[in-house]
């Protein structure tokens, strides 16, 4: 099917706080590893191949690298458009329309869903080619396995020409438990939020319920420019775009929508729960994920990815353990976490939205410890990777190696630091850090100053495009 003529676009936008404390605003769930130690995001582009061997996604500009790296372990062929700020998904789906021929079909769908069966997937999506050939907006429609509030629903009208899509009756809001049951009986389906749909059909729809967010989004593309794979849009203009969902700006307003049913598993993997239901349960109904230990414990799912946790006689608990962050809660109040995180952005609290962790396009950073003028980082670079060429104004840094060899430019020299060596940058000094062998590179690098923010750092080259950014965030 690699010669399919559609073009699959993924939305990659969410903040994905339901899966907070692994789930961060500055690091969503769509790029976090949780099947089989890969994002879901690198899952979706493993899937698509099924359907087109070229792929575009719209995303946040400050996810690029993320984007790259799940597309280069998917091996994918992708063009990332990236949005300034985030303005929901019919802006998002009217950019990438206005970058496609307009008979082009698309087939836009969320990057943060599990769906295990590829070829299943594609089958169902080539049920809907006819109706979106002859003009309709096809959404696909997930048979629902329990009556579940955490979802919009569709009613299933009669089935349009060829009987494999049938036209839309209504669109219902997320519903309460027991309209849910009632909905469930009636044989609605949950709306998964995958549409396919030719590009002009989208184009003539936002002109018809949404002509403002068409306007931005024309001008915003009109502004673009390009740097390799990535399409950049006009900041200024795109901020001006009206925030606004699919649903609520076309699909409920619409005449011309189809629905094709998908008979399978999928979960959008919207909480812990949905989280847990992806590991077997052992005959206590219990579910691990890493270095968890259970005892006298039911129903109860323990998340332990770096250490040791003990769970000893809890029930219906969900248990989620990161280097800086903990969360435990019942099973039943689980879907309050986002209302935590929340409370915490409000206290400015930074765990709520940043990771110890954080990931660079070179590899990754781990702030250890901290404290009064002076910080610890664990430094991994990736073989052949080199972070830029720059300066601090109010820091040095001792930079010792533990395992590969570094390739350090200080000032006016370049020289090498192997394994349980070190070197010494001073305040000021303009300096680059390199991984020049095939293995990854690792050091500590002790910070020291009167102000350590990732915001003092002015680079003078970079490999990723970020020289012209002065004073921005992290190495």
């Amino acid at each position: 099917m690699s010669n399919s003529p559609i073009t699959p676009v993924i939305l990659c936008g969410g903040s994905g706080t339901r899966l907070w404390p692994l789930s961060r605003k500055a690091f969503p769930k769509q790029f976090v590893p949780l099947v089989d130690n890969k994002s879901l995001l690198q899952l979706t582009f493993e899937r698509m191949r099924h359907v087109s061997n070229k792929v575009l996604t719209v995303a946040a500009e400050e996810h690029r690298f993320f984007l790259q790296e799940a597309a280069e372990a998917a091996k994918a062929n992708v063009q990332h458009i990236l949005e300034p700020v985030g303005r929901n998904t019919a802006p998002a789906m009217a950019i990438a329309a206005l970058f496609v021929r307009p008979d082009d079909l698309l087939l836009f769908a969320p990057a943060d869903h599990y769906i295990p069966d590829s070829e299943a997937f594609a089958a169902t999506v080539q049920k809907g080619m006819t109706a979106a050939q002859a003009g309709n907006i096809v959404t696909f429609g997930i048979a629902p396995t329990f009556p579940s509030t955490a979802y919009g629903y569709i009613a299933q009208g009669l089935p349009l020409s060829g009987g494999q899509a049938f036209r839309v009756k209504r669109f219902v809001e997320k519903p309460d438990a027991a309209t849910a049951q009632r909905l469930l009986l009636d044989e609605h389906l949950w709306n998964a939020g995958i549409f396919l749909v030719k590009a002009k059909v989208l184009l003539a729809a936002l002109a018809e319920h949404a002509p403002d967010i068409l306007k931005s989004c024309k001008e915003a593309v009109a502004a673009e420019n390009d740097d390799g794979n990535f399409i950049r849009l006009n900041k200024e203009v795109f901020a001006a775009c009206r925030s606004e969902s699919i649903d609520y700006a076309v699909m409920e307003k619409h005449e011309a929508v189809a629905v094709v049913p998908y008979v399978g598993k999928w979960s959008d993997v919207g909480s812990w729960n949905a989280v847990a239901e992806l590991s077997q349960a052992d005959e206590d109904g219990n579910r691990i994920q890493g270095q968890g230990h259970l005892l006298h414990a039911k129903k109860t799912f323990v998340h332990a990815s770096h250490r040791p946790v003990i769970a000893l006689g809890t029930e219906d608990m969900i248990i989620v353990d990161t280097p800086d962050a903990v969360l435990v809660a019942t099973s039943r109040y689980v879907e309050k976490v986002k209302d935590v995180v929340a409370q915490l952005e409000r206290q400015n609290v930074a765990e709520a939205t940043t990771h110890r962790r954080t990931v660079r396009p070179w590899g990754m950073y781990d702030s250890v410890d901290m404290g009064e003028r002076f910080q610890v980082k664990r430094i991994t670079v990736k073989p052949g990777a080199q972070l830029s060429l720059q300066m601090h104004h109010h820091r040095a840094e001792h930079w010792i190696v533990v395992k590969g060899t570094a390739k350090v430019t200080r000032g006016e020299e370049t020289f090498l630091v192997t394994e349980n060596q070190s070197t010494y940058i001073p305040l000021g000094t303009v300096h680059r850090l390199e991984n020049p062998g095939k293995t990854a590179l690792e050091m500590i690098e002790v910070q020291s100053g009167s102000y350590l923010g990732e915001d003092d750092i002015v680079r003078f080259e970079d490999t990723y495009g970020r020289a012209r950014i002065m004073n921005s965030a992290g190495k």
